[in-house]
């Protein structure tokens, strides 16, 4: 009789797992488990359709700057499996990759079902089987191994047990793991934007400002980087950033929090002192005309507004007060954030299996062996531009090629 190898949940990281224990224990049977008719769905909406692989960062070290919860863990393991294997991996099968300037990796087709079916046929030609529309809801450790328990109560009966299951928004969602004595961190939402209703910012939907510094009142977290202004608030990789390293704060304030700007992303005195110059070049101009610090005509048009600067103020006539009120809008303006939005269809979260119940060599849990874990399920989370997909290959990757170790 074959060992069987079960892989519950049919994403990024179930997939991944599953294909490297076939290949790589070859004499057990692997079986994936999925509960609905589709596999794969997360990667088939990731990057707007186009499957955001990896990120191109160019060693380890910058590679874990992606991650506000699990780069300790992952630093052990990305030497064995980082975002340049997950290249190799995907171009040895035929899947030819494009970085873009941002550093994000997309397949060149900029379809993510080219990365969907490549998963597909390897995991056919290892073999391995697939359980569509099997949800499992328990699992028992027995003398031999494990039983899987169905919603219908249909039993399967398996040798090692790996769990891909992802991210869940509440805390029930790990209920059937917690049962087995696991620990789970408390889920929050990661990578969502910021709803402000009553800002200005709301009349520019659709305006980028490519270099900002974003800032939590009240604490030192803040994240550079474009913020995209929308008609529900704020936006882009700045205001993203910062969601999933303040991730537990600002789940604390029921994401009623401020939220401070820095448009010019200079130190407030570097940035009068630029401004200043700014002023005495342009002396003779209308404020309205000419913007300094490159920010957009329409937006530094809204900030003259809210300063109360009428389009016929030159520049030489910004008198004192008029100058340092703008100064403060230009480098710490407010706004009152009652609420977020998930990123487009890309849901994260913060949270899940505790990483101190694994074997970091294995991804195998401490407390009950021959039950490995990997992707979102874990306590291990990334900003946006592949971090999370990568962190879904790695883990799944070391999780099947040690999942079948004496079988």
């Amino acid at each position: 009789m074959k060992k069987t190898i079960a892989v519950i949940g049919g994403g990024a990281a179930g997939f991944f797992g599953a294909i490297a224990a076939a290949e790589t224990y070859p004499q057990a049977r692997v079986v994936l488990f999925e509960k609905g008719r589709n596999v794969l769905s997360k990667v088939r909406i990731s990057g707007g359709g186009r499957c955001n692989v990896t990120n191109a960062a160019a060693t380890v070290a910058d590679l874990l700057k992606g991650y506000p919860r699990g780069a300790k863990f992952l630093k052990s393991l990305f030497p064995r499996f980082s975002n340049q294997h997950t290249i190799e991996w995907f171009e040895k099968r035929g899947v030819k990759l494009k970085t873009e300037a941002d550093g994000r990796i997309f397949p060149t087709t900029d379809s993510s079902e080219t990365i969907v079916r490549c998963l597909q046929q390897q995991a056919q030609q290892a073999g391995v089987e697939l359980q569509l529309s099997t949800p499992i809801r328990q699992i028992r450790p027995v003398a031999t191994g494990f039983e899987l328990v169905g919603m219908d109560e249909t039993l399967f009966t398996v040798d090692r047990v790996l769990v891909t299951t992802g991210g869940h928004p509440q805390l029930t969602g790990y209920q059937w793991l917690s049962e087995l004595g696991l620990s789970i961190l408390s889920p929050v939402p990661s990578l969502f934007t910021f709803n402000i209703p009553d800002s200005f910012t709301r009349e520019l939907p659709g305006l980028s400002v490519s270099d900002t510094l974003v800032r939590l009142a009240g604490s030192k977290l803040q994240q550079e980087g474009p913020v995209l202004l929308t008609h529900w608030g704020l936006s882009g990789p700045a205001v993203l950033k910062l969601s999933a390293w303040a991730a537990r704060e600002l789940a604390e304030t029921n994401y009623q929090f401020t939220s401070l700007v820095n448009w010019t992303n200079e130190k407030p005195e570097a940035a009068r002192t630029s401004l200043e110059a700014f002023k005495k070049l342009n002396a003779g101009k209308f404020v309205a005309t000419v913007a300094p610090f490159g920010i957009p005509n329409r937006l530094w048009r809204a900030l003259l507004v809210e300063n109360e600067i009428k389009d016929q103020v030159r520049w030489v006539d910004l008198n004192g007060k008029l100058f340092n009120r703008l100064l403060e809008n230009l480098t710490n303006g407010t706004f009152q954030v009652q609420g977020k939005t998930t990123f487009k269809e890309e849901f994260v979260t913060c949270g899940g299996i505790a990483l101190n119940q694994l074997h970091p060599q294995t991804l195998e849990s401490k407390v009950i062996p021959g039950l490995y874990f990997a992707g979102e399920v874990l306590d291990i989370d990334g900003i946006t531009g592949g971090y999370n997909f990568q962190a879904a290959w790695t883990t799944g990757w070391i999780a099947g090629q040690s999942i079948g170790q004496g079988l």
